[in-house]
């Protein structure tokens, strides 16, 4: 018996190797075998196992991983720490509660409902960032602060005026106040322990004019406790957990480290007669390390300060995002404006929106004009006019003029919401380029240790006296200055900033691994309709071929067919034919064929229409002067479609799509960069002709369908073409799909944004530039900070070591480690963080 299971969690190789063994462990298992490219883990058994089996086998394993059914929510399970875990299924807006996951992404995009520490490299979780205390209000009563109400009012009490609740402090707020406290706490401890040690240097000390070094010795462990007990005893608690679930991380080596300088010591002062003499000072006390261990742990603790305040830095842009959320509305019922709280807004509602207002919710514009900044969103600083029709989206700003809207997506389902699901969900996944920090750093404190071991032999052996000083400050500087975390760090933060920073100009980009691709991209297919043109098709002329049928019959019979489909063309062809005036006939057994046309029953007679393949699949002749009439419009890069009727073709419609103002300047951008753009459409070939010549696109391709465009991307693929695929429509979405890069525009269908890996707020080709800037730069900061880390670890531990000592006499002290130490990682985010100010326009 065989039974396949998705497996939530897994990082990297050494992690399928784990849940690999820990399934095979599991009584009645006979085979196990776990696929890490798939998250996949096949299990073969005697008899039937219940999966909870096997949820339970990793729940017991320290719950970083899970195990459920394909097609269902992953199983929740519970660390040592208590946090739940669980795959991110929430909606878009409005998460409730807390959202948490490592700044590491150690277990992927799994993430927990509340703060602590990743249970992989034992980091502060940080907190998502989302709309639900940003689109929501609450009051309470200054006397009663237990009567809690969602509008303002009176308290039921005492009668006195609801006041608005002040929104509690953030998770990452709350951690570095803490992380403050302690490490003040730290200082005022450590501080007096240094200055003792220091004075050791004196050549005649003060301090023991007043007393003993010996007692001096037990003032400084009796300053050193609340340093080590209190202040950073998390570090003690994390690399105690890193060693009993085997993910051995920076605290490992920081808990080593500090633990044996801050044990050797007390162990000295309580057996002082188990020390050869050589640890000993002229008083007869042994030497102690207090003041190292505090200091290492003191400088450590700041630097975690640095990276809280530094992490609150590189989700900004989410931030910003939710700053654009308003959190009331003016409702017009029966003429009368009501305020509202946004999350009372229902579909339908009728809102009215003054200057300068927030646009509180998607919908469309009923009465009025106005000219809206949308520069939030798209990155385009020119407000839009908007006028009756027109859609308008949350959180972007009004202009000078009040206006009235319908509410057509509210809460989860807006815009704003969409886009900062996406940046959530991007942000918090992995770059292919991750997996070498991830090989490195599944090796680096295992030899880190080793180093550290040969260290200390090495100088007990040849060192200088007194040796066994000299081998273990080494050894402790070696263990200090070693940092996993900045290599840790390197790919997610750029990551963050970047995807951040994509949303601000309205490239919004569904994972990393996209972003990492589109720096490779050398091939750009593009479709026509809504990607290259504005999508907003226009019937300018209705022709007869017969006869017995005028232009009116002809338009009549077109409108009553169009009227089933919601295809930008036929709504285009219906708005033409009740501007006309046109009577609607009955219509029924309405079909869309992809790629070719639409077809149907109107006046119980069979009608087609569409382009010259519908007119193939229907057995309805195009004559060859029917084809020139149509030659002649698309030539001037205009549609033409055929109107057929019982068979015989009888008329057509020329329907008009303006070319983008930025999509010449965009492709001649993309050229530049040496980006090879093929314009493929479903559209005849002199019309797409007369699009490409006046683009200047030497490659295009007419009359494609949906399998055709397909097949053009696997066909340059395995050229070894890196393809990114631009498309809007339902037709496009097998390329979008299949693609190394699918690109779908923010005005198309929700199929297509879908299948893309990328989406383009404002749906235009100069978002493919921004895309294609933005990716340049964040991997081009990725590799610094991977430069750096490697570069830094390579050099710090042999320096550590002291390999510089015999040439230059130069030594590490294990206090200036824990300094570098601390600083590498707020240093590789002070580097990601340059992003924010990156140019990626034209």
């Amino acid at each position: 018996m065989k039974h396949t299971y998705h497996i939530h969690g897994m990082t990297c190789n050494g992690c399928r190797t784990h849940v690999e063994k820990t399934l095979s462990k599991v009584e009645g298992v006979t085979k196990a075998s776990v696929n890490l490219e798939k998250a996949e883990a096949t299990i073969e058994m005697e008899n039937h196992i219940p999966i909870e089996n096997f949820q339970e086998a990793l729940k017991k394993d320290g719950g970083s991983y899970s195990i459920h059914k394909p097609g269902e929510q992953p199983h929740l399970t519970f660390p040592k720490d208590g946090n739940k875990t669980q795959e991110r299924k929430a909606p878009y807006g409005g998460l409730g509660g807390g959202t948490f996951y490592c700044p590491m992404h150690c277990e992927g995009d799994k993430t927990y409902d509340k703060p602590g520490d990743c249970p992989v490299c034992g980091m502060d979780l940080v907190e998502e960032q989302n709309l639900s205390a940003t689109t929501s209000e609450q009051w309470t009563c200054p006397m009663h602060p237990e009567i809690i109400r969602d509008e303002p009012g009176s308290c039921p009490i005492c009668g006195m005026d609801l006041v608005p609740m002040k929104p509690n402090l953030s998770a990452e707020e709350k951690t570095l106040k803490k992380l403050l406290k302690k490490f003040w706490i730290a200082v005022a401890f450590t501080l007096p322990i240094f200055l003792i040690a220091m004075s050791e240097m004196l050549s005649n000390n003060p301090l023991y004019d007043l007393m003993e070094q010996k007692n001096w010795n037990w003032i400084q462990f009796a300053l050193s406790i609340p340093v080590v007990f209190y202040a950073t005893w998390m570090f003690f608690e994390r690399a105690y957990r890193s060693i009993k679930t085997w993910n051995l991380n920076m605290f490992t080596l920081i808990g080593f480290g500090a633990g044996v300088a801050w044990l050797f010591s007390v162990f000295g002062m309580f057996f002082p007669d188990f020390f050869p003499a050589q640890f000993k000072s002229e008083s007869g006390s042994v030497h102690v390390y207090f003041e190292a261990a505090t200091v290492i742990l003191t400088l450590v603790l700041l630097g975690q300060v640095l990276e809280a305040r530094a992490h609150s830095k590189t989700n900004s842009a989410v931030k910003e995002l939710l700053k654009l959320a308003p959190n009331k509305a003016i409702k017009v019922v029966d003429g009368e404006e009501q305020e509202v709280a946004i999350d009372k807004i229902e579909l339908g509602d009728v809102l009215r929106v003054k200057p300068g207002d927030k646009i509180p919710v998607d919908g469309v514009l009923t009465e009025g004009h106005t000219s809206i900044d949308e520069s939030m969103i798209t990155g385009e600083p020119i407000p839009i006019d908007k006028f009756e029709g027109d859609k308008v989206s949350s959180g972007t700003i009004n202009g000078n003029q009040s206006f009235l809207m319908k509410a057509e997506k509210i809460g989860s389902d807006t815009l704003l919401s969409q886009i900062i699901h996406m940046v959530n969900d991007a942000s918090r996944s992995r770059a292919p380029i991750q997996k070498l920090a991830d090989t490195v750093s599944g090796y680096f404190v295992p030899i880190v240790v080793i180093i550290a071991i040969i260290t200390y032999g090495v100088w007990a052996i040849w060192g200088p006296e007194p040796t066994y000083v000299y081998a273990l400050v080494n050894a402790i500087a070696v263990l200090i200055i070693a940092c996993p975390c900045a290599l840790g760090l390197a790919t997610p933060m750029s990551v963050m900033v970047g995807v951040g920073k994509g949303a601000q100009n309205g490239v919004l980009i569904k994972n990393a691994e996209a972003l990492e691709k589109m720096d490779k991209v050398d091939t750009l297919i593009v479709d026509k309709t809504g990607t290259i043109t504005e999508g907003k098709p226009t019937a300018e002329k209705v022709g007869s071929f017969a006869n017995d049928f005028t232009d009116s019959k002809v338009l009549q019979y077109i409108i009553s067919l169009n009227s089933q489909s919601e295809h930008p063309l036929a709504e285009a062809t219906v708005k033409y034919g009740k501007e006309q005036k046109a009577e609607f006939l009955k219509a029924e057994r309405f079909n869309a064929v992809t790629g070719k046309g639409v077809e149907g029953t109107v006046n119980e007679k069979k009608v087609a229409l569409g382009n010259a393949k519908m007119m193939e699949q229907v057995n309805a002749t195009v004559s060859e002067a029917m084809e020139d009439e149509a030659q002649s419009y698309q030539k001037q890069g205009k549609t033409v479609s055929y109107l057929a009727i019982d068979g015989s073709t009888v008329g057509f419609i020329v329907i008009g799509d303006k070319i983008k103002e930025t999509s010449k300047k965009a492709i001649k951008a993309l050229q530049d960069k040496g980006i090879e753009v093929i314009m493929l459409t479903g559209d005849n070939h002199d019309t797409a002709q007369a699009v490409a010549s006046e683009l200047d696109l030497a490659d295009f391709k007419a009359g494609m369908l949906p399998e055709d465009k397909l097949k053009e991307v696997e066909k340059l693929q395995k050229n070894g073409r890196t393809v990114a695929m631009a498309g809007d429509g339902i037709n496009d979405a097998p390329a979008l799909a299949k693609s190394d890069v699918g690109i779908a525009m923010g005005t198309g269908t929700d199929v297509a944004i879908e299948s893309a890996s990328m989406t383009l707020v404002k749906g235009d080709l100069h978002g493919i530039v921004k895309a294609r800037n933005l990716s340049n730069k964040v991997m081009r900061n990725i590799k610094q900070n991977l430069f750096f880390a490697l570069v830094y670890n390579v050099l710090g531990v042999p320096i550590a070591a002291g390999v510089l000592y015999p040439f230059f006499g130069v030594l590490l002290s294990p206090m200036i480690a824990a300094a570098a130490m601390s600083f590498s990682s707020v240093s590789v985010i002070a580097n990601a963080l340059r992003l924010r100010t990156a140019r990626i326009n034209l």
